[in-house]
């Protein structure tokens, strides 16, 4: 298990549009047919990556939680699914069927071009944008790892959808999210 940082697509940047398959529904969706009203999460994630598996419970509470205040929650799998078939669309719709389906949609990224489009480095990488689907944070869930003993909370990926949907500003000052690298082709 490497530990792999998030590159930090710049703040600001507008959230490059896609049309992927929706592992969830097994339908084409694209960033305008499922984003938020208020912000959209976008998490480059996996199946198999312990970092991942680690922050399960707390991508599925602040999924849950969030919605309710205009919050949509995506995961986007980009992993080469020859080398790596545990990350298969199949296996991406039996996880979300055990999760009990928390995000708006499972989307996965074949050619990878949508995580090269967003810089996604690591799983997770994690970024909000905002109403107007520009980047306002990037970075990590909290300081726990499956390597540390740090609780898990969520508490920087919390603070910056609090601060965004209060109006206040998001620290510029933000924390690259740890976890296994994108599994290229």
């Amino acid at each position: 298990m490497s530990a792999t940082p998030s590159t930090m697509l710049p703040l600001g940047t507008l959230a490059p549009e896609f049309e992927l398959l929706d592992t969830i529904s097994g339908a084409q969706k694209s960033l305008t047919s499922v984003r938020g009203e208020q912000a959209t999460v976008v998490i480059f994630m996996c199946n198999h990556c312990p970092y991942v598996i680690h922050v399960q419970q707390q991508l599925i509470d602040i999924a849950n939680y969030y919605a309710t205040k205009g919050v949509a929650t995506i995961g986007i799998s980009s992993n080469d699914i020859v080398n790596y078939p545990q990350d298969s669309p199949a296996k991406m719709t039996e996880l979300m069927q055990a999760w009990v389906q928390p995000f708006n949609a499972y989307l996965y990224d074949e050619t990878q071009a949508v995580a090269q489009a967003y810089q996604a480095a690591c799983t997770p990488d994690i970024y909000v944008f905002d109403a107007e689907l520009l980047c306002v944070y990037r970075g990590r869930l909290d300081a726990s790892t499956p390597k540390n003993s740090e609780p898990l909370t969520g508490k920087d990926l919390r603070s910056a959808l609090d601060n965004l949907l209060a109006g206040i500003p998001i620290d510029a000052e933000q924390i690259p999210s740890i976890g296994c690298n994108i599994k290229w082709k």
